[in-house]
């Protein structure tokens, strides 16, 4: 089958607008709940006075550089951070990464955590293996707690034949039981938002539209030799499936985003699984709107299993006081919707959008505890 000769940029630009959150509405939607016909809170519930008191982690942010802004409002809005490398050619290199890491972990270790990952530079060639083990090995020994695998698996790394490497490819697996053998989580993004796979006529956001329909060399659906959606959620699952006592993370809601029916049912099925909702919270509060009730049973039935998280990135040349601002901004407009009942008009989904009103004891689970579990220290 015909293999494009780079679909790098598809990878990096939709990624992009994930991280953004930039969800819009594919037509009008029906009338938001209201304080009537929402579900009792089942619970005592927050309020946003309480927002910078309670304890919180964000589990999935890109800290990539060595400025104290990060940190700073981490500090003030009651946060602590897992910054995770990625093998992504718009960030600065992975050293440079791992020593941004290293010394903000170092400057406050209670508070920043890290990710690492490998480069897949060498895949196939005698001593990859070896050389990714030593890494990860001392990344551990430096204080990581989880790896990462990006989505460059799947949609741009090939093997000497020229085909795509799928994430159940088999000389992935020794990576993934070394991983287990440091008795670290594996944080794993594969595919693309749903939309990305979907003619535009389909796609259940304005953004994505607009933006694959400007870029149609980006827009999956008009490349059939690539793998499809499923292709890549059958890879993942697979490989999920190979080794079930891997501490496994999916990033982006796993890539079923669209579908909490599908995401309970991968939850189901996998119980060493867990997720984290970051650069989603548009597509959940797109199907909030349209049956609140599901969504929210969704959160409490799986309250163990989800992680906060938002994908905030922080890079060089980025403008320090902008930054906090914005991150608050996204933080607190994210607790709106999920620890009160409030109402907010959202933007990016082009709709007044009730807060789901979760109870307190769901919160604390999916604002702290559940990261607390899956990035702990190494638990021998």
């Amino acid at each position: 089958m015909r293999q494009p000769t780079d679909f790098r940029p598809a990878v990096l630009a939709a990624g992009l607008c994930a991280a953004l959150a930039c969800t819009a509405l594919a037509a009008a939607p029906p009338a938001p709940a209201t304080a009537a016909t929402q579900p009792k809170a089942g619970g005592a519930t927050y309020a946003m006075a309480d927002f910078a008191r309670v304890r919180k982690y964000d589990a999935h942010v890109h800290y990539n550089v060595a400025d104290p802004a990060f940190l700073e409002i981490a500090r003030e809005d009651g946060f602590e951070l897992m910054t995770i490398n990625v093998d992504y050619p718009d960030f600065p290199p992975l050293a440079k990464q791992r020593e941004v890491a290293l010394m903000e972990h170092a400057a406050d270790p209670a508070r920043i955590h890290w990710a690492a990952t490998f480069s897949m530079h060498g895949f196939g060639q005698p001593g990859w293996e070896k050389q990714v083990e030593s890494g990860l090995r001392d990344d551990v020994g430096r204080g990581a707690t989880a790896v990462k695998i990006w989505k460059n698996v799947g949609m741009v790394e090939k093997d000497a034949q020229g085909h795509l490497v799928m994430l159940d490819n088999p000389a992935l697996s020794p990576v993934a039981e070394y991983v287990r053998g440091l008795d670290v989580a594996l944080i794993g993004h594969q595919g693309e938002p749903h939309n990305c796979w979907l003619p535009l006529s389909q796609m259940t956001t304005e953004n994505d539209r607009e933006y694959f329909g400007h870029h149609p060399q980006y827009h999956m659906y008009l490349h059939p030799d690539q793998p499809s959606y499923d292709d890549q959620m059958a890879a993942r699952d697979r490989f999920v499936a190979a080794h079930p006592k891997l501490r496994f993370v999916g990033a982006h809601m796993a890539s079923l985003e669209y579908d909490v029916d599908r995401l309970a049912a991968f939850l189901d099925r996998f119980p060493n699984a867990s997720v984290d909702l970051a650069a989603r919270m548009g597509q959940v509060q797109y199907q909030s709107v349209r049956d609140y009730a599901k969504v929210r049973d969704f959160f409490i039935r799986y309250q163990d299993r989800l992680m906060y998280g938002t994908d905030l990135t922080y890079e060089p040349g980025g403008d320090a006081a902008e930054f906090k601002r914005s991150a608050d901004a996204v933080w607190r407009s994210d607790w709106q919707y999920l620890a009160t009942g409030e109402t907010q008009h959202v933007d990016t989904v082009k709709a007044d959008v009730p807060g789901l009103a979760l109870p307190r004891a769901v919160i604390d689970k999916i604002y702290y505890a559940n990261a607390v579990r899956e990035f702990t220290a190494p638990r021998r």
